[in-house]
C-alpha cells in the first residue's frame, strides 16, 4: 500500500478531555506528528531546512474523526502521497488503534481518524513558495499513490 514506515505515538493521560477519550486538537498533534516523518522520509528534515531556509507548510487541512480513542491506546499512522507539483504536495494520514506499540494495523483495520492535507514548499526568507529540489521531488512522485476513496470530499451540508 505505501512505501512509508507507519509513525507511532501512544495516548497519553493529557490528551483525554471531559468525555473521557482524546481530544480532536491531539488528533491533529498526532497527524502532525506523522507529517514530519514525512518530511524526513522525503529529504525535508532539519537539515534540508537549515542549509535551505525552506520548508514545508499546511495549507488546507480535512480531518474525519471517525471513531473513539481512549488514554493510553496505541497509534500507527499510515502515510500515503496522493499527488505532487512543483511546489506543492498533497497526502493524507489514516490513525489506526493497534494492539502493541509499533505494531501494524491488520489490513482490515477501519482507522479511528484520517486527514487529507495540501502542503506548499516555501522559501522563508522569500515569503514565497518555491519549486521542490529535483531529489525531493523525485521522492514525493516515487512515493505517490492512489487517494483513497475518502479523499477529495467536502464537509456535507447541514440541512
Amino acid at each position: 500500500m505505501t512505501g512509508l514506515p507507519p509513525f507511532h505515538s501512544t495516548v497519553r493521560p493529557e490528551w483525554v478531555d471531559y468525555n473521557g477519550h482524546m481530544s480532536e486538537a491531539f488528533y491533529v498533534l498526532v497527524f502532525g506528528h506523522a507529517t514530519d516523518a514525512l518530511m524526513i522520509e522525503t529529504g525535508l528534515d532539519s537539515g534540508y531546512r537549515e542549509s535551505t531556509g525552506c520548508s514545508l507548510y499546511t495549507v488546507e487541512s480535512h480531518v474525519r474523526y471517525l471513531r473513539e480513542v481512549p488514554e493510553a491506546a496505541h497509534l500507527a499512522v499510515r502515510t500515503r502521497v496522493v499527488g505532487v507539483a512543483a511546489r506543492k504536495a498533497r497526502f493524507v494520514h489514516e490513525m489506526y488503534v493497534v494492539s502493541e506499540p509499533g505494531t501494524e494495523p491488520a489490513p482490515d483495520a477501519a482507522p479511528v481518524a484520517t486527514t487529507e492535507l495540501l502542503a506548499v514548499h516555501v522559501d522563508q526568507g522569500a515569503g514565497r513558495a518555491a519549486e521542490f529540489p529535483e531529489p525531493v521531488r523525485h521522492r514525493f512522485t516515487e512515493l505517490t499513490e492512489p487517494a483513497p476513496d475518502w479523499a477529495g470530499g467536502a464537509i456535507p451540508a447541514v440541512s
